[in-house]
């Protein structure tokens, strides 16, 4: 008999009393209009891929508020934040949990990381370095694998930003690793075709036409830089 895969989360979904005004941004953008009108299911490794202001970003910061965590990052609970920016769309999804599943999660938030290193040195617990003194990226591998080792649902957005090549690489493995143990639920935002390719992985692409699945190869992202790698003059005469 199969085992159904481990998920936190199996569905968002517009909330039965939502009030937010999709006439407004970010109702306006194509992606949560879809996600508001047909909800999402969730994998336990889901990939949203898309272009600056398609609304991955948006989503998965409204899925970590509706889940209990701070928008600038941190574990749920968490009451981090310095400017608030965030748009209202967390109060019109409802999340469908599965039973019985962790109640606990992280949320990995690129642009706001110094801020909550800040955070965790203003609190400490006496378990974790001080991420100020190492580089950007041994920064995030270091807080993934310090909080990515639990049960529960871990939220990324664009954790590739701070990553080298070979850096990138190594958070696929991380990524693979959590999905598959068993105990484990991740969503990630992300530009990087490196993360996008992590094995077993649903990939939603998110753009003009909404949230669609999609192939790695089927990608706008992985078509343009195989395009670029082959010939970077097609697109650097567009821009010089």
């Amino acid at each position: 008999m199969a085992v159904e895969p481990y998920v936190v989360v199996r569905r968002v979904e517009r909330s039965p009393d939502a009030g937010l005004n999709l006439a407004t941004w970010p109702g306006t953008l194509p992606s949560v209009s879809a996600l508001l009108r047909d909800g999402l299911d969730l994998s336990p490794l889901t990939v949203l891929v898309g272009e600056n202001g398609s609304g991955k970003s948006t989503i998965v910061e409204a899925l970590a508020m509706a889940f209990g965590m701070s928008p600038e990052g941190g574990s749920t609970g968490a009451r981090h934040s310095t400017r608030v920016s965030e748009s209202g769309l967390w109060s019109a999804l409802r999340l469908v949990r599965t039973p019985g599943s962790s109640r606990w999660g992280f949320f990995l938030r690129a642009e706001t990381m110094h801020g909550f290193y800040t955070y965790l040195e203003n609190h400490p617990g006496g378990w974790d370095p001080d991420f100020h003194e190492m580089s950007h990226g041994e920064s995030f591998l270091e807080i993934l694998g310090r909080r990515l080792d639990g049960p529960g649902l871990f939220l990324l957005d664009e954790p590739e930003s701070a990553l080298s090549f070979t850096g990138s690489l190594g958070l696929v493995g991380v990524l693979h690793a959590v999905a598959n143990r068993g105990n484990a639920q991740v969503v990630v935002a992300t530009h990087s075709p490196v993360v996008a390719a992590t094995p077993g992985a649903r990939i939603i692409e998110v753009g003009d036409w909404g949230l669609r699945d999609s192939s790695w190869d089927d990608l706008a992202v992985v078509q343009h830089w195989r395009s670029f790698l082959d010939a970077p003059e097609r697109y650097l005469r567009h821009v010089l």
